[in-house]
């Protein structure tokens, strides 16, 4: 990131002056005396006052916003997709752009990992449900036949990375079966029947299944430990003898691989020969390695090439939007598709024909919807339309891409959303979680609720710690330097106070997972420049989140946060938690939390709702018990919307 230029010099020396001391103080809400207990079906509400009727009916209009997202083609050339017509994402098909949505799957769970087999007649699809958001997705595959699904797994345990064999016969993924922690390799024969056969067992180590070799003979393996630390091996499909497919031992962050269709060699995006994270070539009989995106100095997120390797099409993050581009090895030409979204674009396939080439894109304006380029009529198809419910979409805004000043000369971009009408608006903090994430501006019918029906001004941070801006950058939040990234949100504050159209005096947060530990401890460290804030499935305690998060989880997130077994880290992972600070949060706060939560457990929700109401403090807390690191569920999510906004509603007030 470039430092600081001159003219924000007083932007800085504002931060550094102030720190995580007030710039302003303001008035508590009223507190609650008792908080009142109530259970509706599956939720738990406990302090949470009742419903304004018309705030409600005005949210609902907005969340009745529908999406479509591409998942995979089918060897017909048809295309399967998820979507919501009830409570949960299901599985649909459509054989001709704008054609009617054939839906295949109908559970009260959402389905996800969808992946249908490529061999010609293959005629099914495999994909993972859990029950309750516990995580422990099983594998079903479906027969489009017959319309019936049967489960490949059993049992309570994790699975995923779907992986088909090219003659459709195999499905490889990974589960932990054997012990509940370790990430090993199966594969299921699916015309065979029977329980799935490990192929390689991990010890100490998570194991992904990413691609089988175009002779099925191989699998292209990817042991991840952090995301700045991961390795690629090869595995007889027979045997599961494993070899590295590169003699470095050198650490490097992988993000995606897959065998090239030549037969030959691999394509890797790894941040092997930089700060970004770059597709390669790796050929597997010379080790050589050709960079592929040398001059785009962003992050590769995707990619694909077409079965007979003429195309290869990928997707760069520039500054958080995307940009695809598709090169024609052939005729070494570069080719854009005509008028596509300006935004996020994810799900990037080619069709076994290899002339059309498939993807989900969306905007801060726009639904996420599926399209299809066909490379040889060089026109884009729109595949689906989704609503964005009974609202005009032309009153929605766009996101701003900004960047502000932090307390050691960095910048940070942010995305903005601002209301129409004349400031000085309220403003809402919404903090991204991961920490390995990055704000993107898709499309979210609650934020253009809050700007349009609320007149708040939404900022998204990419604090440190984010991807998207280097390797360098991702690390600056790891371990002891965790709380730099609580800073930038003071730098943040001081940003918000020099904007004219920005009111200083009505700032909240608003975060889920790790956006609700910054939402916390910025309540604590800038209580007096902050209204409130919202904490949706947030870690309060490290210590007893690393303690109790679930064991697959707990080496992945020591590797980010710091090893609570150590007598040092401990404390200090003990001293910069929201728990141990809850005397200093003295704002109103909405905790949310489902209650089946695997990765951040229910107790760190609970006991910061003790400490802080033991304190006297405000807390509405709202469960379910059907949910778990999130709300999937429509009934479950529109409720919360609704109580967020009512609780946004009232710190807005003057």
């Amino acid at each position: 990131m470039r430092t600081a230029p001159p003219v924000i010099a007083l932007a800085l020396a504002l931060t550094a002056a102030l720190g995580g001391a007030a710039l302003r103080s303001v008035q508590a809400q009223p507190r609650m005396a008792t908080p009142v207990h109530q259970e509706r079906g599956n939720l738990v509400l406990e302090g949470i006052p009742a419903a304004e009727p018309a705030l409600a009916e005005r949210v609902e209009r907005y969340l009745h916003a529908r999406q479509a997202t591409f998942v995979d083609w089918l060897p017909d050339g048809a295309m399967l997709i998820t979507t919501r017509f009830g409570e949960v994402d299901e599985v649909h098909r459509i054989a001709l752009p704008l054609a009617a949505r054939e839906q295949l799957t109908f559970y009260d769970e959402p389905v996800s990992g969808v992946r249908a087999a490529q061999a010609p007649g293959s005629e099914g699809f495999a994909f993972l449900k859990d029950e309750g958001g516990d995580e422990n997705a099983q594998v079903y595959y479906y027969e489009l036949a017959n319309h019936s699904a049967r489960a490949l797994t059993s049992g309570k345990s994790v699975h995923g990375s779907l992986t088909w064999s090219h003659d459709g016969k195999r499905l490889a993924f990974y589960g932990n079966d054997r012990d509940g922690t370790n990430f090993d390799v199966y594969v299921a024969d699916i015309a065979a029947g029977g329980a799935p056969r490990l192929l390689v067992g991990a010890h100490g180590e998570t194991w992904y299944p990413l691609d089988w070799s175009v002779d099925d003979h191989k699998l292209l393996l990817w042991k991840y430990f952090s995301v700045s630390e991961s390795y690629l091996y090869l595995a007889d499909a027979a045997t599961g003898e494993i070899t590295p497919l590169e003699k470095s031992n050198r650490k490097v962050g992988i993000r995606a691989a897959r065998f090239a269709p030549d037969g030959r060699g691999v394509y890797v995006v790894s941040d092997e020969d930089g700060e970004f994270a770059q597709l390669r070539y790796v050929d597997l009989v010379t080790h050589d390695a050709r960079r592929l995106t040398a001059n785009i100095p962003w992050d590769i997120e995707a990619f694909d090439a077409s079965s007979d390797g003429r195309y290869l099409a990928y997707v760069a993050n520039v500054d958080g939007v995307s940009r695809l581009t598709i090169i024609d090895n052939t005729q070494k030409l570069t080719l854009t598709p005509p008028g596509i979204l300006e935004g996020h674009i994810s799900g990037v396939r080619f069709d076994r024909s290899g002339r059309r080439l498939a993807f989900s894109a969306e905007n801060a304006q726009t639904p996420r919807d599926v399209y299809v380029y066909d490379l040889q009529k060089n026109a884009l198809e729109v595949w689906t339309h989704s609503e964005a419910g009974p609202l005009d979409a032309r009153t929605f805004v766009a996101a701003e891409l900004v960047r502000y000043p932090t307390w050691d000369r960095r910048m940070i971009s942010a995305y903005v959303y601002r209301p129409h009408t004349p400031g000085p608006h309220p403003v809402l903090i919404n903090i991204h979680g991961g920490p390995e994430a990055q704000y993107r501006p898709d499309f979210d019918a609650f934020t253009q609720f809050l700007v349009n029906e609320l007149g708040y001004a939404v900022v998204a941070p990419n604090v440190r710690g984010s991807s998207g801006y280097g390797k360098t950058f991702l690390s600056l939040d790891n371990g002891e330097l965790r709380e730099d990234a609580v800073k930038d949100i003071g730098s943040l504050l001081v940003w918000i106070g020099l904007q004219r159209e920005l009111d200083r005096d009505r700032v909240a947060l608003m975060g889920a997972s790790y956006g609700g530990y910054l939402t916390l401890a910025s309540l604590a460290a800038y209580n007096d420049r902050l209204r409130g804030g919202i904490d949706v499935v947030g870690i309060s305690n490290f210590v007893t989140y690393l303690t109790n998060t679930a064991p697959y989880r707990r080496d992945l997130r020591r590797a980010e946060y710091g090893d609570e077994r150590d007598v040092r880290m401990r404390g200090f992972l003990s001293r910069i938690s929201p728990l141990t600070n809850a005397a200093s949060i003295r704002k109103p706060l909405l905790i949310v939390q489902g209650l089946n939560d695997p990765r951040v457990p229910r107790s760190e929700s609970e006991q910061l709702v003790a400490r802080i109401r033991a304190g006297g403090g405000d807390v509405w807390y709202l469960a379910a018990r059907d949910e778990g690191h999130g709300f999937k569920k429509k009934a479950n999510r529109d409720f919360y919307l609704q109580t967020a906004a009512l609780f946004l509603e009232r710190l807005a007030k003057p």
